[in-house]
C-alpha cells in the first residue's frame, strides 16, 4: 500500500512539471551550437547541446526561471520563463561569438577549429570541387589507428590488406592504388616502394592528423597523375592558444591467446650484405652470416603500446606559432593463413592444386612519427611556414610454414601419409618518409598575390638479410616429421628515393560585372632520383643428410655452403631512375550569389628514365620517356539554397608507369617468364562527375553523386605473346586499348540529440578485355596453348562498397562511442595468365567499435576493439575441378579456394589528456 501511495505521488508530480526544450544555433551561420552549458539558475537541472544543438530541461515545477546559457565560444545567455503547468516550452536561441580581445594592441581572434566534424562539413560544402573529408575528432574516437584504416570509412574507398589485416593501401572508386597519389598538407611525398609510385598508408600514425582530405576531381593547380584521386594527409596546426595532448594506451591480439609469437634478434642483423662490405670481389665464407636472423624463440608478446604527444602555443604577441607532435606505436600482429599452389593442365577442367600450406605469421611493428609546424606572421600581408615530418615504420616478421604435397603418390588423407615441406622466413623491413617544406604567402597589394613552397623529400626502404629456410619432412600416420634440410637464400635489399620540389603560384583579383574573379598562374618544377639495390645468396647445406632433432636441434646450428660467394647482384632490381616534371597552370574562379565556375588547364612535361647497373644482355639496358600532357578541367557549383549544392565536374588526369616497370627485366617463375615493358605508355582519363549535395545542419550531409572515367591506355598486367617468338609467353604489364569505369556514390549523415548515423554506399562497374591464355586439347589429343580475349572489371575494383556508423555522444557526460561497420564486394586479387582463372577476393564484412569518456580535468578514458566478426579474407577461383575432390576445406561446389587468412580480433584501452 505504501509502495502504491509513492508512485501515484511521482506520477502527480510529473504530470503537473514542465518541460524547456530548444535547439541553439550560432547566430552567423545558422549552425547548430554544439557542447553549450544550458542550466537552470539556483538548481542542479541542466543538459548540454546535443549533435543536432537541442537540449531539454525536465521535472519543472511551476514558477519563474532563469536560463543561463555558457559556452567559452559564445556570449553568454540569460532568459526569463515562467512553467504554469505540464506544458513544454520551446526556446530556441541564435548565440553570438565570444567578443574578441586586445593584448598588446595585437587583436586576438578565434578561428574555426579545424579538427571538428562542423569544419569538415563546412569545407565540403565551400570546396572548389568533389572532395569528402574526414575529421580529427572522428579519427580520435574512431577505432582505427592507421591513416589506411581511416581512410576505408570514405565514400567510394576501400582499402587493401597486408599480412597482419591492417589496411595498407587505398583504392578509390574501384581504381586500383597505382591511379592515387597521396600528399600532405598539399605537398606530394615519395614512396618507399622499391617499384612502384603508391604510397603505404599504414606507415601514417592517425593521431598525427587534423584532417583527412580525398580529393575526387582535380582542379588546374593540381598534379595531373590521379585518375582514382589524391588524398591529402593534413597534420596538426600549429594553435592559436597553449596545446597539450597526450594518450598511452595498450592491448592485445586474440591470437597470441591461441598461440605463440614467433620472433628473432632483429637488432643485431647485419645492414649490409658481404658485397656491400667488402666489395665485388670479395668471396663470401659462412661465418659472415650472423645467426641473429635464425635464432628464432617462440614465447606470448609482451601487450601492445602506443602512445602519443603534442605540444604547442603562440608566442612574440601572436607573431610565431609553434607545434610538436609526435606518436608511437609497437603492436604485435599476425595471422594464421591456408594458401594453395596450383598448376593450369587443361582449363576447360579448371586449375588443379598442387601444394596446401598452412602459414603463421607473427608481425611485430614499430611505428613513430614526428612532425613540427612553425608559423610566422610578420604582418597581416606576409607569413612564412616551415613544416617537417619523419614517418618510420618498422615491421618484423617471421613466416612459418607447412607446406603438403598434393600429388598423387605422395598425399594419402585416410592414412595420414603425405610428403612434407617446412620453411621459416625472416624479414625485417624498414620504411621511412622524410618531409620538409617551407613555404611563404604574401599579399602583395590587396589585389595581388604570391605563394611559393620549396620542398626536400626522401622516402627509404630497407630489407636487411631476409632469410628462408626450408626442411624436408613427412606425414606418417597423421604424425608430421621434419628430417633434413633444404637449399637456403639470404638477400639484402634497399632502396631511396628523393625529390627537390619548387611550387609558385600567383594570384590577382578582378571583377567582371558583379562576378568577382580570381585568376591563378603557377607551376611546378621537381627532380627525382630514384635508386635500388639487390643483393642474393644461394646457401646449401654442408652435410645434406644431416637430420633434425639428431644433428640439429635449431636453424642456428646448421652448417652452410656459399653456392655464388660473390653474391647475385646481377639483377634487374639493381637500378637508378629519375624523373624531371615540369608543369604550368592557368586558373580561373569566379563567384556570384548562386554559382560558382572554376576551370583553367595544367600542362605536364614528363622525362622519365632509367639505368640498370648490371646489364644481362638485354637491349636497352638504359633508357627514357619524354611527353607532354595537356589537362583541362571544368568545374560548376550552383547553389539553389544556402545549404545546397548542385555540382558537375570534368578533368583529364593521367598515370605515370612504375619506376620497374619500364627496366626491361626479365625475371623466370614457373609457368612463365615477367618482363618489363619499355616501351609502356601512360594511362589518360576523361573523368567525370555529377554530384548534388545537401547541408541540412553544420554537422549533417546527404550527398549523391554519378562518376564516369573514359580511361585510354590502361595500365593491367597480362599474358603476352613474344612477337619474334610467338611460342614463348611471357607476364608482363601492358596497355590495353580502353576502359570504362563509372558509378554512383551516396553519402549520409545525421544527428538527433545523442545519437548518430553516418552512412554510406558505392556502385562501382568498370570494364577492360585483355588477352588471356587456354589450354586445349587439340584434334591429336595433345594439350595446346591459345590466346583469346576476356572482359573482366579492373583490378582491385568492387562493384559494392559500403560503410554504417552508430555514433553516441553524450557531451554532458563527456561520452562518445561508435559501432563502425563495412562492407567490400567482390574484387579481383590477382590477374591470372589463363581465361577464366582469375583470383578473387571474397567480400567481406568487418565489424570496429571504441568508446571514450572524458572527465571534467581535461582527463579521459578509452577503449577501441577491431575485427569483432573475426572476418577472414579469404580469395577463390571462379571454377572447380574434380581432381580436388579430396583436398581438405574444398567444400564450395562453385569455387576452388585458394587463400584464408585469419588475423582474431584485438583491443586497445588508454588514457588521454589535453589541456
Amino acid at each position: 500500500m505504501y509502495l502504491s501511495c509513492c508512485l501515484f505521488l511521482i506520477t502527480l508530480i510529473g504530470a503537473n512539471a514542465g518541460t524547456v526544450k530548444g535547439k541553439l544555433s550560432e547566430a552567423k551561420t545558422g549552425e547548430p551550437a554544439l557542447g553549450v552549458v544550458v542550466n537552470i539558475e539556483g538548481t542542479s537541472i541542466h543538459d548540454v547541446s546535443g549533435l543536432d544543438g537541442s537540449f531539454s530541461l525536465s521535472n519543472l515545477e511551476k514558477g519563474t526561471y532563469q536560463i543561463i546559457i555558457s559556452h567559452i565560444s559564445y556570449a553568454p545567455v540569460r532568459r526569463e520563463l515562467s512553467i504554469t503547468g505540464d506544458e513544454v516550452v520551446q526556446l530556441d536561441l541564435a548565440l553570438e561569438p565570444s567578443a574578441t580581445f586586445n593584448l598588446d594592441e595585437v587583436a586576438v581572434t578565434g578561428k574555426r577549429d579545424g579538427e571538428s566534424d562542423n569544419t569538415a562539413r563546412f569545407m565540403e560544402r565551400n570546396a572548389n570541387q568533389v572532395m569528402n573529408i574526414v575529421s580529427g575528432k572522428a579519427i580520435q574516437i574512431s577505432p582505427d589507428l592507421t591513416v589506411a584504416n581511416v581512410i576505408q570509412r570514405v565514400s567510394g574507398v576501400s582499402i587493401e590488406r597486408n599480412s597482419n589485416g591492417d589496411g595498407q593501401y587505398a583504392i578509390l572508386r574501384g581504381m586500383d592504388k597505382r591511379y592515387n597519389y597521396t600528399l600532405v598538407n598539399g605537398v606530394k611525398i615519395p614512396s618507399p616502394d622499391n617499384k612502384y609510385r603508391y604510397v603505404p598508408l599504414d606507415i601514417f600514425p592517425s593521431d598525427l592528423l587534423e584532417r583527412l582530405e580525398v580529393y575526387k576531381a582535380l582542379t588546374p593547380s593540381m598534379e595531373g597523375d590521379a585518375i582514382g584521386g589524391a588524398v591529402n594527409l593534413v597534420m596538426k596546426d600549429a594553435p592559436d592558444r597553449f596545446l597539450l595532448s597526450a594518450n598511452v594506451s595498450g592491448g592485445y591480439n586474440e591470437l597470441f591467446m591461441q598461440r605463440k609469437f614467433m620472433s628473432y634478434d632483429f637488432k643485431n642483423l647485419q645492414s649490409q650484405s658481404p658485397y656491400e662490405k667488402n666489395g665485388s670481389q670479395y668471396n663470401a665464407k659462412p661465418a659472415d652470416f650472423s645467426n641473429a636472423a635464425v635464432d628464432y624463440n617462440s614465447k606470448s608478446p609482451l601487450p601492445n603500446l602506443l602512445g602519443s604527444l603534442a605540444v604547442g602555443n603562440r608566442f612574440l604577441n601572436n607573431k610565431l606559432g609553434i607545434l610538436l607532435a609526435g606518436s608511437f606505436q609497437n603492436t604485435y600482429r599476425g595471422s594464421n593463413s591456408l594458401f594453395f599452389d596450383s598448376e593450369t593442365v587443361d582449363t576447360l577442367r579448371g586449375e588443379t592444386l598442387t601444394k596446401m600450406n598452412e602459414r603463421k605469421y607473427s608481425e611485430q611493428q614499430i611505428r613513430y612519427g614526428v612532425h613540427s609546424k612553425i608559423d610566422y606572421r610578420i604582418n597581416d600581408n606576409h607569413k612564412i611556414q616551415f613544416y617537417g615530418a619523419l614517418m618510420n615504420l618498422t615491421n618484423v616478421q617471421v613466416r612459418d610454414v607447412k607446406s603438403t604435397q598434393l600429388t598423387i603418390g605422395g598425399y594419402d588423407p585416410v592414412e595420414g601419409n603425405a610428403t612434407l615441406g617446412f620453411s621459416t622466413r625472416s624479414r625485417l623491413t624498414k620504411q621511412q618518409i622524410l618531409n620538409t617544406t617551407l613555404q611563404g604567402k604574401h599579399q602583395l597589394t590587396d589585389k595581388f598575390a604570391v605563394q611559393w613552397s620549396a620542398v626536400y623529400s626522401k622516402a627509404t626502404n630497407e630489407v636487411p638479410d631476409n632469410v628462408t629456410v626450408p626442411l624436408i619432412g613427412v606425414s606418417k600416420n597423421f604424425v608430421d616429421t621434419r628430417t633434413t634440410v633444404g637449399d637456403a637464400s639470404r638477400r639484402w635489399e634497399h632502396n631511396s628515393d628523393r625529390d627537390l620540389s619548387g611550387y609558385l603560384n600567383l594570384t590577382y583579383q578582378t571583377h567582371f560585372g558583379d562576378m568577382q574573379v580570381d585568376w591563378m598562374a603557377g607551376g611546378l618544377y621537381r627532380d627525382k632520383s630514384r635508386s635500388n639495390f639487390y643483393n642474393n645468396y644461394q646457401l646449401r647445406p654442408t652435410d645434406p643428410f644431416a637430420e633434425y632433432g639428431k644433428d640439429f636441434t635449431d636453424y642456428s646450428q646448421i652448417r652452410w655452403t656459399i653456392q655464388n660467394p660473390r653474391g647475385s647482384v646481377a639483377s634487374a632490381l639493381n637500378y637508378d631512375a629519375t624523373e624531371k616534371i615540369s608543369a604550368g597552370f592557368l586558373q580561373f574562379r569566379g563567384e556570384t550569389q548562386n554559382l560558382e565556375i572554376l576551370g583553367g588547364v595544367r600542362a605536364e612535361a614528363t622525362n622519365q628514365g632509367y639505368a640498370m647497373l648490371f646489364p644481362i644482355g638485354e637491349d636497352r639496358p638504359n633508357g627514357k620517356q619524354t611527353y607532354t600532357d595537356i589537362l583541362p578541367s571544368l568545374h560548376l557549383k550552383y547553389k539553389p539554397e544556402g545549404n545546397v549544392n548542385l555540382r558537375a565536374s570534368y578533368f583529364r588526369s593521367i598515370n605515370r608507369p612504375g619506376f620497374f616497370e619500364i627496366v626491361p627485366y626479365r625475371i623466370v617463375n614457373e609457368e612463365y617468364q615477367e618482363r618489363g615493358n619499355a616501351d609502356l605508355k601512360r594511362a589518360i582519363a576523361d573523368n567525370f562527375d555529377l554530384r548534388y549535395e545537401l547541408f541540412p545542419k553544420a554537422s549533417e550531409q546527404f550527398m549523391v553523386g554519378l562518376f564516369y572515367k573514359a580511361i585510354k591506355d590502361p595500365i593491367e598486367y597480362t599474358l603476352q605473346r613474344d612477337a619474334i617468338r610467338g611460342q614463348d609467353i611471357y607476364y608482363s604489364p601492358g596497355n590495353f586499348g580502353n576502359a570504362k569505369n563509372y558509378g554512383i556514390e551516396i553519402d549520409y549523415i545525421k544527428y538527433i540529440k545523442v545519437f548518430g548515423i553516418k552512412a554510406n554506399y558505392t556502385y562501382t562497374h568498370s570494364r577492360i578485355t585483355t588477352p588471356k591464355s587456354r589450354r586445349i586439347r587439340n584434334e591429336s589429343g595433345d594439350l595446346e596453348t591459345i590466346s583469346v580475349d576476356q572482359s573482366r572489371p579492373l583490378y582491385g575494383q568492387a562493384a559494392h562498397v559500403a560503410n554504417l556508423s552508430i555514433l553516441y555522444k553524450n557531451a554532458k557526460n563527456g561520452f562518445d562511442a561508435q559501432v563502425a561497420g563495412s562492407f567490400t564486394g567482390d574484387r579481383i586479387n590477382t590477374v591470372s595468365q589463363f581465361i577464366d582463372n582469375d583470383l578473387w577476393q571474397k567480400g567481406f564484412i568487418q565489424v570496429d567499435a571504441s568508446v571514450e569518456k572524458t572527465f571534467n580535468n581535461h582527463f579521459g578514458i578509452f577503449a577501441k576493439a577491431n575485427n569483432l566478426l573475426d572476418t577472414p579474407m579469404e580469395v577463390y577461383m571462379k571454377n572447380v575441378s574434380s581432381a580436388n575432390a579430396k583436398i581438405p576445406f574444398q567444400t564450395d561446389s562453385k569455387r576452388t579456394l585458394i587463400r584464408r587468412d585469419r588475423y582474431q580480433r584485438s583491443y586497445l584501452f588508454g588514457v588521454r589528456y589535453k589541456f
